[in-house]
């Protein structure tokens, strides 16, 4: 999370307005649904290239943002390529179990090639959004949105309380690691167990004291958005 909200404020497009980079993310949403397969493959390579651009980061890290879902993805390109039929003719290839034969079906892998570059496309647009898209932007489209204040204030609160516990793990994590608490998997496990239940204490003790900040300044329940 802290790497995104620093990718997000290093963007050459941090000031542009949230509503035009809505407008383009739907605008690349339509055509990652509609175009061809072919067409997908030269959007997602645009908003790849684009996207590094803007954020002034490498190919290589890139596809490494994009290896993250990628395995989920091939889990259900394959699905969808591989079928089960009575008559081995109707498979481009196939394996006999049972009375059953199971094998790759031409209609699967046209479904599972338009369905691997659509997907790819749509994840690529969404990342752009992600990564360029600060998160006091985020707040003023859902204003815009007419989004419930009571929701946007959740939103708020929860993007808070990630950084707390992020910042509260990281400062245990490394109390213990000085103390050589993960120098074996025994020592770890006892270390990790030990970080999880002081970190619970510690976020509560962190919320006590915002709640006690809101107080002294006349909290009334709405904050300023």
């Amino acid at each position: 999370m802290l790497g995104i909200d620093k990718l997000s404020y290093q963007s050459r497009w941090c000031r542009v307005s949230p509503l035009r980079k809505f407008a383009l993310y739907l605008t690349m949403m339509v055509l990652a649904f509609v175009l061809p397969s072919w067409g997908q493959a030269l959007l997602l390579l645009i908003i790849a290239i684009f996207t590094c651009w803007l954020l002034r980061v490498g190919p290589l890290r890139y596809l490494q943002w994009l290896a993250v879902p990628l395995g989920f993805l091939l889990v259900g390109v394959v699905t969808i390529i591989f079928s089960a039929a009575h008559q081995a003719e109707s498979l481009l290839w196939s394996v006999p179990i049972g009375s059953f034969y199971v094998g790759i079906d031409a209609q699967g892998m046209a479904m599972a090639n338009q369905t691997l570059w659509r997907s790819l496309a749509a994840l690529a647009a969404t990342y752009w959004l992600v990564l360029n898209l600060p998160f006091p932007q985020l707040i003023i489209l859902l204003q815009r949105a007419r989004v419930p204040r009571l929701l946007t204030e959740q939103i708020l609160l929860t993007w808070r309380f990630i950084f707390i516990l992020l910042d509260e793990a990281q400062a245990i994590h490394r109390a213990q690691s000085l103390r050589f608490g993960y120098r074996t998997l025994p020592g770890g496990y006892r270390s990790l167990a030990m970080l999880i239940s002081m970190l619970f204490s510690r976020v509560l003790l962190r919320y006590q004291q915002m709640v006690t900040t809101l107080d002294v300044k006349l909290y009334q329940g709405d904050f300023h958005l």
